[in-house]
């Protein structure tokens, strides 16, 4: 039992010397951890104190730094603070001189304001006077003259009205001689030139056509059972058909030329079928009539390729072949629409104008007359809108509108263009009138020439292309002639229609004369 207690004994003494072992090993850790942190504690002051004063060193820096940045700043601000000052001083001081010279100015003005005003008035009284004085000349004009102011106005209104027209006259005869000493000249020459470079048949329009036949056995075919094919041919064209002993040929005679050449390609078209009866020709005039728009489509494209004229609308080709089957004055007027083309292509390379503009421009010069019968207007006018819905040139445009002289031209191609189309419409053979027109038009020229005042005698010669009026040299002197040879030249142009130009002559002349017995 005392082992036991023993062992206990030395078991509890064994746990309390462990204990307190145990217990001395942890204060000193213990002790030893807060000795180590006590170290970094003073480690981490230091190092705060420092980076502390580096910032309060860095901030003090930064503090002088804005504060001579403000200094500088304040310095320059200042300086033009005091320059805006010098300057406003400066212009204070100028304000002060011009209000003193603005000051003497309207004290001058003032004065000179005042001065005008008693002149003004001078004037006024002066003038006062001057009309009473010019009214009592009156009256004693009147009294003495016989006359009223209004008569004599009148009478001094005709004095003055002779006097200008006399110097008019002679302004404008020696104008005239002196233009026509060289515009004449250079004209004609141009003129002479593009008529020789460009020879072109002539031949008038007629009102028939002839279809060759292959033989005359064909004829009675085209005649019928008791004439039933003719009378059909000629009821679905409108056309008269001639069949006589012309050896093969059958003439087609009307005045509508494109009902005539629906006829003709019909005819044409039966011939080399064969088959000729009412039923048949109703077909063939009926594919005729289908085909003419392809028909005024070639002609166009074939008159453009004349004209060496390219990228034309379509509708306006087809527009201009119709022309091909409408005459003017017999003339056929597509022809006469290449021809001017020509001349004016001629004459505009020798006055250094384009060429190709000038040539578009003849070739449409009368594309409104192939619309005149559906739109109302002059074919002039008819063929400038034309044109500006086809998106032509303006100066293509303006020229044909003003080719008749209805607006103003804006370029020599309108010139040019009644130039070409005088000497088209007056070349021998181009155009043909019936004899009754002619001699109606030549005694209108000789009429309007004799209604003028000093007319002795008129003669309408060269084929009415010349007008030669003869006057009394007592009544009408050399300017006042010349001034009736423009006045009847206007009132032709006004009151007559004619092919090409006319050129009116006026001849003053007196003869002396005596016999020696």
């Amino acid at each position: 039992m005392n082992d036991v207690v023993i062992g206990l004994l030395s078991a509890l003494v064994g746990l309390l010397a462990g204990y307190g072992i145990r217990t001395l090993l942890g204060r000193w850790q213990a002790d030893s951890i807060e000795k180590q942190a006590t170290a970094k504690l003073e480690d981490a002051e230091k190092e705060a104190r420092s980076r502390l004063k580096e910032a309060e060193i860095q901030a003090r820096a930064e503090v002088v730094k804005a504060r001579e940045e403000f200094e500088q700043s304040t310095k320059v601000r200042r300086k033009e603070l005091e320059d805006f000052d010098e300057r406003l001083t400066q212009r204070e001081e100028n304000l002060d001189r011009k209000l003193k010279v603005v000051e003497v100015k309207e004290q001058a003005a003032a004065e000179r304001q005042t001065e005008l005003q008693t002149h003004a008035d001078n004037l006024n009284r002066r003038q006062q006077e001057l009309e009473r004085l010019i009214a009592d000349g009156h009256a004693r004009l009147q009294r003495l003259a016989g006359m009223t102011q209004e008569e004599a106005r009148r009478e001094l209104r005709q004095k003055v009205e002779d006097e200008v027209r006399a110097e008019t006259g002679a302004l404008l005869r020696r104008l005239q001689e002196e233009a026509r000493e060289t515009a004449e000249r250079d004209a004609q020459k141009l003129v002479t030139l593009a008529v020789q470079r460009f020879a072109a048949p002539h031949a008038n329009e007629s009102m028939t056509c002839t279809v060759a036949l292959p033989s005359d056995d064909i004829k009675g075919r085209i005649i019928g059972r008791e004439g039933r094919n003719v009378r059909a041919i000629e009821a679905a064209t409108g056309m008269t058909l001639l069949i006589d002993d012309t050896p093969e040929a059958v003439v087609i005679s009307g005045f509508d030329p494109i009902r005539r050449e629906i006829a003709r390609q019909a005819l044409e078209a039966l011939v080399a079928d064969g088959r000729i009866h009412p039923t048949r020709i109703e077909e063939a005039v009926a594919k005729a009539q289908a085909g003419m728009e392809e028909t005024f489509l070639q002609a166009g494209q074939e008159a453009a390729y004349q004209a060496k004229q390219q990228h034309v609308d379509t509708e306006l080709l087809r527009k201009l072949g119709r022309l091909k089957f409408r005459t003017s004055f017999s003339q056929n007027v597509l022809q006469h629409s290449i021809e001017v083309s020509n001349l004016m292509g001629l004459m505009a390379s020798d006055l250094g104008l384009d060429p190709l503009v000038a040539r578009r421009v003849g070739l449409f010069h009368d594309i409104g007359k192939s619309a005149d019968h559906e739109v109302e207007g002059g074919h002039a006018q008819i063929g400038a809108e034309i044109l500006r819905q086809a998106h032509e040139d303006a100066i293509v445009v303006n020229a044909v509108a003003a080719h008749h002289e209805d607006v103003e031209a804006h370029s020599l191609y309108a010139v040019l263009c009644s130039a070409a189309d005088a000497i088209s419409s007056s070349r021998p053979g181009a155009r043909s009138e019936s004899t009754g027109i002619y001699v109606q038009r030549l005694e209108k020229l000789e009429a309007i020439a004799n209604a003028f005042k000093g007319v002795r005698s008129s003669y309408a010669i060269q084929a009415g292309r010349e007008l030669r009026v003869i006057i009394d040299p007592t009544e009408v002197s050399d300017n006042d002639a010349m001034l009736m040879a423009r006045e009847i030249s206007r009132k032709i142009e006004s009151e007559l229609r004619y092919p090409g130009q006319i050129r009116v002559v006026v001849i003053r002349e007196k003869r002396c004369v005596e016999y020696a017995r």
